[in-house]
């Protein structure tokens, strides 16, 4: 419990992919005109995080040096190809239409790869896919909180559900390209602060003690 907690602070808070590393942007921007949108592509991404971790991880000691990077691409695109054609199979009116190329494009998200040469390479199955659940929260949060406000500013709704009252005009440029620049900086900054003023809290308490 204590591994899995370390984990998923780790990948939500202290090395969160997009708000951190700022790793992965292509997605994060384009995607994320809906909490919808930005919950669908980030669970993919996990999905496929976890699944490239683990394997990778049992296979570590078998893949020679010289080609692992091939082979880790050839790992991950195994499992963007089943989300792929699940998303295509069982929400292809919704998500799929929506998310339409990035699905593929997952192959070559550098979190993924990240991840894979990074940790699993190194590491063991399961902390390998404890890493994976942790990095792959941190995006999913990180893209649904990114869609969530283009979403209620730009068209005052969440999750397709009115929120704003009718009188509010919606800011338009939210769910255009330029918003989601403006949207995240400002939960960027927002985030720095936050984890700044954290880590500060815990050094007094360690000088404290």
């Amino acid at each position: 419990m204590a591994k899995l907690s370390e984990h998923i602070k780790r990948g939500v808070i202290t090395e969160n992919p997009t708000f951190v590393q700022v790793l992965g942007m292509c997605p994060t921007l384009a995607t994320t005109t809906s909490a919808m949108n930005g919950l669908g592509m980030g669970l993919s991404v996990l999905v496929v995080l976890m699944g490239s971790n683990l394997v990778i991880s049992l296979l570590r000691k078998v893949i020679p040096d010289k080609i692992r990077i091939p082979a880790f691409i050839v790992i991950i695109a195994s499992f963007v190809t089943v989300i792929d054609l699940f998303l295509q199979a069982m929400f292809y009116d919704t998500l799929y239409q929506s998310l339409g190329l990035f699905i593929p494009l997952i192959v070559v998200n550098c979190i993924i790869l990240g991840r894979a040469e990074a940790y699993a390479s190194k590491h063991g199955p399961l902390d390998s896919l404890l890493d994976g659940l942790g990095m792959g929260l941190g995006f999913t949060l990180a893209l649904t909180l990114l869609g969530a406000v283009r979403e209620i500013l730009g068209a005052g709704q969440i999750f397709g559900l009115q929120i704003m009252p009718s009188s509010y005009q919606p800011a338009v440029i939210m769910v255009m390209a330029p918003g989601a620049f403006f949207a995240l900086g400002i939960l960027l900054a927002v985030f720095t602060a936050v984890r700044k003023k954290m880590e500060k809290r815990k050094s007094d308490v360690a000088k404290e003690e």
